[in-house]
């Protein structure tokens, strides 16, 4: 085996001797990269990692780590890292990068983009995002968001803010736009809950909601939440910062969050304070939709099988993250895998398992798989940062960067902004949608709604130790729950699937 230590992200990827790691390097292996992690070489060899994590008595591990190589430590939110694409190319002094509705890169004068994952294939144009999940039939039709809303909270700037950490999002979706051919955002922050804030500045997690629910849903409102930096300091202050976030947000018609923390964090009177303010949220017919997280089996911290909240709460739609994999032109669906990566810091994957705090709900019910506990996530999407969304931050001048999306918290904005998409085909608020998703998932309809994906798996290294996770598998698992959407059939379904009175008695 060839191992390619990729520096500053800390990917470790395992490939066959005969694949040459100076193609990797220089960063011009796209879609064949992307076709062979679909045919399993990029799958982890675990009994090959033990051995490297596991030496010896009297020996220390094996690492031949990069120079200049740091691990990313683990945090309750599924983060945008700025480090998210592999062998990402600096093009410093390069002609602005024009794409195509196919995707295609040419040249043009203007301003340089300094990461660009574009030129390497290591992310998706918007256009070629909506190919591969049946998005743009949608659109061509005038389902595009408009008169729906989507709301997200995000974490303020801690001023004075370092502009290393925080971007102007009024530029980054300006240069977003036009890099794309995308309308303008109709964008609204509300710093009621985040106290003295600015309002405009903008961390990468933020930048990665908006743009990709402008990306899918480029006509609906993006009404942006800011809460307090310490809103993700314990459990506590995560419970009241969400709260006021449902509460505020029941305006809107979808309630998109990035974030999550293992179950075990949580006294029984926050689970409780959470869930009544997510069953408002329900007799308000407003969608709430959470990330699974990106810790696979295990919960944020530690090494204890978990889920986390909010997503394990039966009133929120979980989803979890997939490698996708695209015609690099088109954009038309090929595969996915679920997503997991490995390196010696540890692991990021898709999060999924069983509740320790919820039982069943009845929509799970006559599930395969699913035992007596809600079974975590619902759905997935792409999550992975070499297949991910081309997202666009700008530094103020006439420099900015294209990087792929990644984490669960990519995954979770997209699924908000197609609920949204399902609300304008519906022509109301379908609010709670999980059991119209596992009516679907259960039909004839299920593998033309859905992206069956069986492939991969959740396991994770922490602490130098294997912690075995889930398979995904045909049908629901928990992993990638039912799987990817194909947009144009599930949207529809979606619209008559949903009844006003889901989700009550829960």
């Amino acid at each position: 085996m060839t191992r390619i230590w990729h520096q500053d992200d800390a990917h470790l990827i395992l490939a066959p001797d005969d694949t040459q790691a100076s193609t990797l390097h220089d960063g011009e292996m796209t879609i064949q990269r992307r076709k062979e992690k679909q045919n399993g070489w990029v799958q982890k060899s675990f009994l090959e990692l033990q051995r490297r994590l596991t030496p010896a008595s009297g020996q220390s591990p094996i690492d031949d780590r990069e120079p200049g190589w740091k691990s990313h430590p683990w945090r309750w939110l599924a983060a945008f890292t700025t480090a998210g694409t592999l062998a990402a190319c600096l093009l410093s002094g390069a002609a602005q990068a024009a794409v195509s509705s196919t995707g295609t890169v040419s040249a043009s004068s203007g301003s340089s983009a300094e990461i660009n994952c574009l030129h390497i294939g290591d992310c998706y144009t918007p256009s070629q995002f909506r190919a591969a999940y049946g998005i743009q039939p949608l659109l061509n039709r005038g389902i595009d968001g408009r008169g729906e809303t989507v709301v997200l909270p995000e974490l303020a700037a801690k001023l004075p803010a370092s502009p290393q950490d925080f971007s102007d999002i009024r530029q980054d979706l300006a240069r977003f736009d036009s890099q794309f051919g995308l309308p303008a955002a109709q964008l609204k922050v509300v710093t009621s809950l985040a106290g003295s804030a600015s309002p405009w500045l903008a961390d990468g997690e933020a930048v990665e909601d908006i743009e990709m629910v402008h990306a899918v849903a480029p006509d609906a409102t993006i009404r942006v939440i800011l809460v307090s930096p310490t809103a993700t300091a314990n459990a506590g202050n995560f419970t009241a910062a969400l709260t006021g976030v449902l509460r505020l947000g029941l305006s809107g018609s979808v309630i998109s969050i990035s974030g999550s923390f293992g179950e075990h964090f949580f006294t029984p009177a926050e689970v409780a304070r959470l869930h009544s303010a997510l069953q408002e949220a329900r007799d308000r017919h407003v969608t709430v939709v959470a990330s699974s997280g990106d810790t696979g089996v295990v919960s944020d911290e530690g090494t204890v099988k978990e889920v986390s909240l909010p997503a394990s709460d039966p009133l929120v739609l979980a989803v979890g993250g997939t490698t996708l994999v695209a015609n690099p032109s088109t954009g038309d669906y090929s595969g996915e895998m679920a997503w997991n990566t490995v390196s010696l810091a540890g692991s990021t994957a898709s999060a999924g398992g069983f509740s320790n705090l919820f039982s069943r709900p009845i929509y799970q019910d006559g599930v395969t798989g699913i035992g007596t506990n809600r079974g975590v996530p619902d759905v997935a999407a792409d999550a992975d940062p070499v297949t991910g969304l081309a997202l666009v931050t700008s530094d103020g001048s006439q420099k900015y960067s294209l990087k792929g999306a990644s984490g669960t918290s990519a995954a979770t904005p997209f699924w908000s902004a197609l609920i949204a998409l399902a609300d304008q085909e519906a022509g109301r608020h379908l609010g709670f949608v999980n059991a119209g998703i596992y009516r679907i998932g259960l039909s004839a309809s299920y593998h033309s709604a859905f992206h069956d994906v069986t492939t991969g798996d959740n396991s994770v290294i922490v602490s130098s130790k294997l912690i075995t996770g889930y398979q995904a598998l045909s049908g629901w698992d928990p992993v990638t729950g039912w799987g990817s959407p194909n947009a144009q059939v599930l949207v529809p379904l979606l619209a008559h699937q949903v009844q006003p009175d889901d989700g009550q008695g829960l």
